[in-house]
């Protein structure tokens, strides 16, 4: 048998009794005769609870001193999951992200990985123990610091030792029996999905479901390591995510694989923007200068009797009051009147490669979003996926319709969340 990388989420390691119930899944693949490498996260909302005691002490703290706290939750998950397996007879080693050789670049709170050497984690393998190491972090290349990956930074780090590790697969635990059709927190009839491409996951992803994040994905398109995302709290099977089926041959896919939904994005309309070459190059590169990732554009049609035109653009709340600082420093050169900020939307977006072939798919998506009387602010489409930004008030219904329209929803037992608290 062959090496495999568990992931266990927050919320499966929330308490003393949900680590010992993870410690005796590890022991049961260690019997079955894999190798085992475990990446976890800190317990339950633990990081939530130290990024609200960081801003009650300095509201403004240093990116370095925040990732040194940040990663003191994993740290203690990692040395408990372990005690908790040597418990059960079987030996096992702790490791942070510097120690299990997560290298990254210099950027404090969303680090990117640069390279993974993990010499100490296969050397504990091979001598029988099971190496349990702490997501999220790793060691800056240049200065040697410690860095934390972001949300989902956990999930990255698995997919990354997978495939440094040549691991036959990643195993994602989280609160939920795999990828379903919907959020089954929003959408009670919500279907899982047995198989689901690297393709249309990253879309799902990207788009606001939170099961995997959008690197994670990524890392494992690139590197073709197969993920399997299954909960912690039952034993049944869960979503494939892969280039094709795992042991079946390649099958048509659905033209519909999901709806997503994201309610942590803001818009900000640039108003009166002179129409003439070059505007919208430098709205975006102020933008693009302070780091801060654009998610939808629109550019409405200029006025002709006074040559100006409005444009909008979506971006993570967190980001909107630097973009907005961004922006008034070059208003003077790009020229444009006020600007516009609003944080009450969302984003619903409908994924599936099969859409790209099947006419009539547009035409179902708004008419859903019609008669439950939702009203749209913007649209932005690719091959296989359509988005669009609306009320916030209106995503619970939005999304309910859309799944519907599209005969997404169960006709057997609702989808079951096991744990956690959505933070």
């Amino acid at each position: 048998m062959g090496l495999v990388v568990q992931k266990y989420g927050g919320s499966s390691v929330a308490d003393a009794d949900g680590i010992k119930r993870v410690a005796k899944r590890i022991v049961e693949a260690k019997k079955n005769g894999h190798q085992v490498v475990v990446v976890v996260s800190a317990m339950g909302d633990t990081t939530d609870e130290l990024i609200d005691l960081a801003s009650q002490v300095s509201p403004v703290a240093s990116g370095r001193e925040m990732d040194m706290l940040l990663t003191a939750g994993e740290r203690i998950s990692m040395s408990l999951l372990a005690m908790a397996v040597k418990a059960l007879g079987h030996e096992a080693q702790s490791f942070t992200g510097s120690q299990a050789g997560v290298i990254t670049d210099s950027v404090h709170n969303k680090a990117r990985i640069i390279d993974v050497t993990p010499g100490r984690i296969q050397s504990s393998v091979d001598e029988g123990n099971i190496a349990i190491v702490a997501g999220f972090q790793g060691v800056s290349q240049d200065k040697k610091d410690i860095t934390t990956l972001g949300r989902g930074g956990s999930d990255t780090t698995a997919v990354a030792l997978a495939a440094a590790l040549n691991a036959e697969v990643c195993e994602i635990y989280t609160d939920v029996d795999g990828v379903f059709t919907a959020d089954p927190r929003v959408v009670k009839k919500a279907r899982k999905i047995d198989w689901i491409s690297f393709e249309d996951m990253l879309e799902l992803a990207s788009s606001g479901s939170k099961v995997l994040l959008h690197r994670c994905v990524e890392y494992a398109r690139r590197y073709n390591i197969p993920i399997h995302v299954r909960s912690s709290f039952s034993g049944l099977q869960g979503t494939w995510v892969s280039n094709e089926p795992l042991g079946a041959k390649p099958v048509e896919q659905a033209i519909i694989s999901g709806v997503a939904h994201d309610t942590s994005e803001a818009k900000i309309t640039v108003v009166g923007v002179p129409d003439k070459p070059g505007e919208a190059a430098t709205i975006f590169r102020a933008i693009a200068d302070t780091g801060i990732n654009i998610d939808m554009i629109v550019q409405n049609v200029s006025a002709a009797a006074t040559g100006l035109t409005d444009i909008s653009f979506t971006l993570p709340t967190s980001e909107g009051s630097r973009a907005i600082e961004a922006l008034e420093k070059h208003r003077d050169t790009i020229g444009f009147d006020s600007l516009r900020y609003d944080d009450q939307i969302a984003k619903i977006s409908l994924v599936g490669a099969g859409m790209k072939t099947n006419p009539g798919v547009t035409a179902t998506f708004f008419e859903a979003l019609s008669d439950a009387g939702v009203n749209i602010e913007l649209i932005s489409t690719s091959e296989i996926r359509i988005s669009v930004v609306t009320r916030e008030d209106d995503v619970a219904q939005a999304v309910r319709a859309v799944h519907s329209a599209f005969g997404l929803d169960s006709e057997s037992d609702e989808a079951v969340v096991y744990g956690g608290t959505g933070r």
